[in-house]
């Protein structure tokens, strides 16, 4: 049977003998191979998966018969991987998290276009080297751009997978969690070219092989935090607490819990996020009440206030601190929220949000900057909030501040029966990991938990089952990982990969070409010897 002509003989195997001759057919395996990488992250937390999980995308991409195609391979590959990696917003969201996927999902057609450019039929040994540096340079741009807050921020940054493997963790101490996202994404390239490319298995191999040496002599060379010390902090999760009067209840069960801490000498008691719903000027009764906790366990206690401020119009979510004789004066207002669920973009466009969802009723107010809390006992703490802990800038920026533990507070309850909880303590083990600073992740309903300064973690996770106070002995460490020192370095490598690819793409598009001159070709001859004479 000939083939068709619209496949060409270098994608032999790739096309209509795999049924992907549809275009809705191929848009369909595309969503289906960008969503497996979720199987990496919490819950499954199948982190090894990572390094093979983008190898059917990759395939897919590089069988495209056109350039358009691959980028289309790329755009239904990226709405597949948000909407996997974000399902556990479907319940509140609704349509609108496909709709969101959808158009976060495109920002991968460029990098579809890459893996066709550089993989593409049989790729020379020098397209296969130059594709294990371009195409996990355009994945890093992919995770710059969509790592936005108004885009809704990094989550799900594919080296977050990776949060409980110890030599991963010591490579992000080097170059965070871009360090992580750029040698996945390599391994992933090499081992799809040994796959699919028997004539370039060579170069392949040798891609893996310098992988491996280079992330070896990091794992060897990177400084090892210091550790100087412990503190006693306490984490208080009072659980799911519904109801017409739910503050109420939810901060008097607090209460309780933080009462069972006394005489265990605790240096900072810290609540999750919402756990007091009125502003503290505006109740000091329960400013009062804290006070006396504060006295009764020794320690200064960590609230998180969601309501109107009395000082000022608006709804902020802020870390205010508690001590003896009342607040402190020592706050934080949360800086970045969360797109729909604390504040709707654009509310007179899309306010119709809060119609098919559960997006935010009224628009939180954002805080100006962050901040380093002394809370006694020679320690200072960097507090984020919710989201907050899946920017790797802003833990980063609290260590160069001189903050020794950070310190999250967050909720979930809305998400409880999902794998968001999980997801999101696992993000505290790469922010420690980043700034070899311990992290305490004290949340609502759970998952609550706390890492040391090498990301590993301490004690066991408070499940999203647990109501309970619990005191973890927490290890200090001084010193300063590479990664705080040098900052996003991966990311700006990768743009000099990329601004390198531009620079010989458009030389070599405008290089003047060279034409070969025309052969001197003796004039024909009659058959008397004579020149023939053209028009006669």
């Amino acid at each position: 049977m000939k083939r068709p002509e619209r496949w060409p003989e270098r994608w032999r195997g790739s096309g209509p003998e795999l049924g992907l001759a549809s275009p809705w057919r191929r848009a369909i395996v595309a969503v289906l191979a960008g969503a497996l990488p979720m199987l990496a992250f919490p819950a499954p937390s199948w982190w090894w998966f990572a390094y093979v999980a983008l190898v059917p995308w990759i395939l897919l991409a590089r069988s495209a018969p056109t350039g358009r195609r691959a980028a289309y391979d790329g755009w239904f590959g990226g709405l597949g991987f948000i909407l996997a990696v974000h399902h556990w917003l479907l319940p509140s969201l609704n349509v609108f998290t496909v709709v969101i996927a959808a158009l976060l999902g495109a920002l991968w057609a460029p990098w579809g276009w890459l893996v066709r450019r550089f993989l593409g039929g049989v790729p020379s040994a020098g397209r296969v080297g130059a594709a294990l540096l371009v195409l996990p340079s355009g994945w890093l741009m992919v995770e710059l751009v969509r790592s936005w807050q108004g885009l809704g921020g990094p989550w799900g940054l594919l080296g977050s997978s990776q949060w409980q493997v110890g030599p991963a963790l010591r490579l992000a101490s080097v170059g965070g969690v871009w360090l992580l996202s750029f040698l996945v994404v390599a391994v992933n390239v090499a081992v799809a070219v040994l796959v699919a490319v028997r004539e370039s298995r060579v170069p392949a191999v040798a891609g893996l092989v310098a992988t491996a040496a280079v992330t070896s002599a990091t794992w060897v060379w990177s400084p090892r935090p210091d550790v100087t010390g412990q503190v006693r902090i306490a984490v208080v999760q009072p659980g799911v607490i519904g109801g017409a009067d739910s503050a109420e209840a939810r901060f008097s069960h607090e209460e309780a819990l933080t009462r069972t801490l006394a005489g265990q000498d605790p240096d900072l008691v810290v609540w999750g996020e919402s756990s007091v719903g009125f502003d503290l000027a505006d109740r000091p009764d329960l400013a009062n009440r804290l006070a006396t906790l504060s006295r009764l366990t020794g320690a200064d206690i960590m609230v998180n206030v969601d309501a109107h401020r009395s000082d000022r119009p608006g709804i902020y979510k802020s870390s205010v601190l508690v001590g003896p004789q009342g607040p402190t004066g020592d706050r934080y207002d949360k800086m970045r929220l969360v797109p729909f669920g604390e504040y709707i973009p654009a509310r007179s466009l899309l306010g119709w949000a809060t119609s098919v969802g559960k997006a935010a009723g009224e628009d939180r107010r954002k805080g100006t900057e962050q901040v380093v809390m002394n809370v006694g006992h020679g320690l200072r703490v960097g507090p984020l909030i919710c989201f907050e802990t899946a920017f790797p800038d802003m833990s980063r920026h609290l260590a160069q501040d001189g903050a020794g533990v950070l310190l999250a507070q967050s909720s979930t309850s809305t998400f409880q029966h999902s794998w968001a909880p999980e997801q999101h303590a696992s993000l505290a083990a790469l922010r420690a990991a980043e700034t070899g600073r311990p992290m305490v992740h004290a949340t609502l309903t759970g998952v609550s938990a706390v890492y040391g300064p090498s990301g590993d973690r301490i004690g066991s996770w408070l499940g999203t089952d647990a109501s309970a106070a619990v005191v973890y002995d927490v290890p200090l460490a001084h010193g300063v990982t590479p990664y705080v020192r040098f900052g996003d370095w991966p990311v700006h490598a990768a743009l000099l990969i990329l601004a390198a690819l531009w620079a010989t793409e458009g030389f070599r598009a405008f290089r003047p070409r060279r034409t070969a001159p025309e052969p001197l070709v003796p004039p024909a001859r009659t058959a008397h010897e004579s020149p023939a004479r053209h028009g006669r």
